[in-house]
């Protein structure tokens, strides 16, 4: 360890001198107090300090010590269920040690140091195993079991192992290398969070990762391995879709990070998780998830880091062989830490006032997404799907954090606010939103659910897209103006609006929809209108047609339970009667 001292603060910003051995992101410990700080910049013998903590009451001449490590997060049992802040430091034993405020310089491991997990091992003495092999597991919570890897970059033969209880810093089994070096194993890792884990091999995204939002799944769907954002203004419902893509998207465990958001969105994440029973098990939510909260009350440069941490947690659950979801809320703010530390730096701004290598740092956090063949014997796949909220200021999509996301991500959910105002949620845009995996998820599905989804998907795309036109005909001359085809187009288009788009997160049984269930809604509402324009041509009145009660039960199909898809046969064949009764009337006054 080296040490050096203080020159200059300037908020979050610490620069130091006699600090000759430090590295990029190397991790120091500043001030009387010790508080953690990053090292961004080295130039000549001055080292700028990104610090993690309130830096009032530092000045210059305060002692620096480097540890001479990178940032890293502590991996191993114990972080399901946690909550840490942006620097991985869980926030449940520091208010059970501190209170409700964080102290500064308080140094707490991540992991707990005295818990004993139950280690069953997977492999015997004599075996040979290399970085990634499972060597043993433990039931960490009742749905998952934590997959104890050889880490990466290790190999040679179990010289011991034992079953047991141990605490994550024993050692379980011991490793002796082709150099014929000892190597003590321990249920925990410690892994750099700049550094992408690695893995054997990057797989296409091929399957859909289902999230039971109808407008996600069936328009603009995100694949297992897929990159997505939702950008959108203030009250159009991004927190709201996060929370229903961590309750039911079809992923084994989920990483959510509250970067930089209020406190009080932040807090209803930590009341509510608990409450929510995980569909699949019965069992909490918090069974299955990490929480890393840094909110906008806390440090404005951890939040830099709360996104690496989470990351490199969501990729160690990856290389289990785990289906990984991870919620980012929201981009922007980290962007801004970055912005401000920039600002400090006395960097050449960029567009905004935020960096040049905006772009870049964004582009390095989504490519760490993906699906894959893990390291270790056994090929197992694990997938990481990156979901990223972005807040641009009063909507405005043009800004450069939005469009920066944008050139990276492949789905591209457009919250609007006008949607929002009239209580259409999820507030996802039909018309500007898109999903550059539509093709590969059409060809799973059309596959697994239905030969013809491909081909209702594009025609409830077609008519929303000709309800958009009509309505600017319908504006300047009114609706008479318009032939019984295109009123039907128009009443067919908002039946797909309101008894499909629209969603009720809250209640018990439209809060999800299958994939099957989503087909058959959207089968219902197309059918009426082929049955209905066969029809008008045989002479029924269009009057008749819009106002049958028929409606009201494709209206009310989204609360059929997934139990009863029968009733669905039944409102098929009402639909066809019912149309034909009005055809054969409509011809009988002809």
């Amino acid at each position: 360890m080296s040490q050096g001292i203080i020159t200059k603060v300037s908020g979050p910003l610490v620069v130091a001198t006699g600090l000759p051995e430090a590295k990029m992101f190397d991790v120091v410990k500043v001030g009387t107090q010790g508080l953690i700080g990053e090292v961004i910049e080295i130039r000549g013998d001055k080292v700028s300090i990104q610090v993690y903590e309130e830096t009032s009451g530092l000045g210059p001449g305060d002692p620096v010590v480097s540890t001479g490590e990178p940032l890293s997060v502590e991996l191993g049992p114990g972080m399901l269920e946690g909550i840490f802040d942006g620097i991985q430091r869980p926030l449940d034993v520091i208010e059970k040690k501190v209170g409700s405020f964080i102290t500064r310089g308080i140094d707490v491991p991540a992991l707990n140091r005295e818990k004993k997990w139950k280690f069953t091992p997977r492999v015997k003495p004599g075996d040979r195993v290399a970085g990634g092999d499972i060597i043993g597991t433990v039931q960490e919570t009742v749905i998952v079991e934590h997959r104890i890897m050889v880490p990466p970059g290790i190999s040679g033969v179990i010289e011991d192992i034992r079953e047991g209880e141990f605490t994550v810093t024993e050692p379980v089994a011991i490793l002796k290398t082709e150099s014929g070096q000892m190597v003590e194993l321990t249920m925990m890792q410690k892994w750099p969070v700049r550094k992408t884990r690695p893995y054997k091999e990057k797989l296409p995204p091929e399957i859909p990762m289902s999230t039971g939002q109808r407008v996600i799944d069936t328009f603009f769907p995100v694949t297992k391995g897929g990159t997505a954002c939702i950008p959108g203004p203030f009250g159009s419902g991004k927190t709201v879709v996060q929370h229903q893509l961590a309750k039911w998207a079809d992923a084994e465990i989920v990483v959510y990070i509250g970067c930089g958001e209020r406190g009080n969105e932040m807090t209803d994440v930590l009341l509510e998780f608990p409450e929510l029973k995980d569909p699949k098990t019965g069992e909490p939510l918090m069974k299955r998830t990490v929480l890393i909260a840094n909110t906008s009350n806390m440090p404005v440069a951890a939040r830099e880091a709360s996104i690496y941490t989470g990351i490199t947690i969501a990729e160690y659950f990856r290389d289990m062989g785990y289906s990984v979801a991870l919620m980012a809320d929201s981009t922007s703010r980290w962007a801004e830490a970055l912005r401000e530390m920039s600002g400090r730096l006395e960097e050449m701004p960029g567009e905004e006032g935020y960096p040049a290598y905006l772009s870049r740092r964004l582009a390095e956090f989504y490519e760490r997404a993906g699906r894959v063949i893990c390291l270790g014997s056994d090929n197992r796949e694990g997938a990481l799907t990156v979901v990223g909220a972005v807040s641009p200021p009063g909507g405005d999509l043009s800004e450069p954090v939005t469009q920066a996301t944008l050139r990276v991500v492949k789905v591209f959910w457009a919250l609007d606010a006008q949607l929002a105002y009239a209580r259409h949620f999820p507030a996802i845009n039909w018309l500007t939103s898109y999903s550059l995996y539509s093709d590969v998820v059409e060809e799973y599905m059309n596959k697994n659910v239905s030969s013809d989804w491909g081909q209702l998907r594009s025609e409830a795309m077609r008519l929303l897209q000709e309800e958009d036109n009509l309505q600017e005909i319908v504006r300047l001359v009114g609706i008479d103006a318009l032939s019984t085809g295109d009123r039907l187009v128009l009443e067919v288009a908002r039946s797909i609006r309101e008894d499909f788009l629209h969603q009720n997160a809250f209640h018990e049984v439209d809060t999800y929809s299958s994939m099957k269930k989503q087909y058959r809604m959207l089968k219902l509402i197309l059918l009426f209108y082929h049955e209905a324009q066969k029809a008008l041509e045989k002479g029924a009145f269009f009057s008749d047609i819009e106002k049958h009660p028929v409606r009201e039960r494709i209206a009310r199909a989204k609360y059929i339970e997934e139990s009863n898809m029968h009733v669905f046969d039944e409102i098929e064949k009402e639909i066809k009667k019912a149309m034909q009764d009005l055809a054969e009337g409509g011809a009988a006054d002809a």
